[in-house]
């Protein structure tokens, strides 16, 4: 009667994995323009075929299984866990690089799974340039027109020139001084 009852509420309980389970995660999610995103996705239960992302962002990129006995599609996605499992395992994942002259702003990023299935996320892109030295503004009495900051160095000169002169003329003897 046990065994019965056993067989009849293993029989009756539902998959472990009912739900349909598709999507695409972006990591990071916000990137400056030139950087590297890692794509990690789900087809269901279609993970072990490619599927295809998409976005204007960075054109078009496959996904691959992830399989940690052989190393899946990008073995550093990611660190393993103590027991030596990758996060990623069993999921679809792939790696591009959005091209330094991006423009700013939000791009959808499309799933297209081998089954039909899609889903879709969102990659923010940056564009913050550094500029490479600071404007070229004078400095101020070194500027390349004759102002008074010119006049300034000239007198200095002249000053420095005359007690220098008038030095070695006070520092001169006198015939017949003692």
């Amino acid at each position: 009667m046990i065994a019965l009852v056993g067989v009849f509420v293993l029989a009756t309980r539902a998959p472990a994995h009912a739900g349909e389970n598709v999507f695409i995660e972006v990591r990071p999610s916000t990137v400056q323009a030139g950087s590297r995103v890692d794509i990690r996705a789900s087809c269901d239960r279609n993970n072990d075929r490619q599927a295809e992302a998409t976005s204007d962002a960075f054109g078009r990129v496959v996904l691959r299984p992830h399989d940690d006995r052989w190393g899946g599609s990008d073995p550093n996605a990611n660190e393993p866990d103590p027991n030596g499992n990758r996060a990623d395992s069993g999921f679809l994942t792939g790696a591009v690089t959005v091209p330094p002259g991006t423009d700013p702003g939000d791009y959808p990023v499309e799933l297209r799974c081998p089954n039909g299935s899609r889903a879709s996320t969102v990659l923010t892109v940056l564009n913050m340039t550094q500029p490479s030295k600071g404007p070229a503004t004078g400095g101020g009495g070194t500027s390349g027109g004759r102002g008074p900051g010119s006049l300034l160095l000239v007198g200095g000169l002249v000053t420095a020139a005359v007690a220098a002169g008038l030095g070695l003329f006070g520092s001169r003897r006198r015939p017949g001084s003692p």
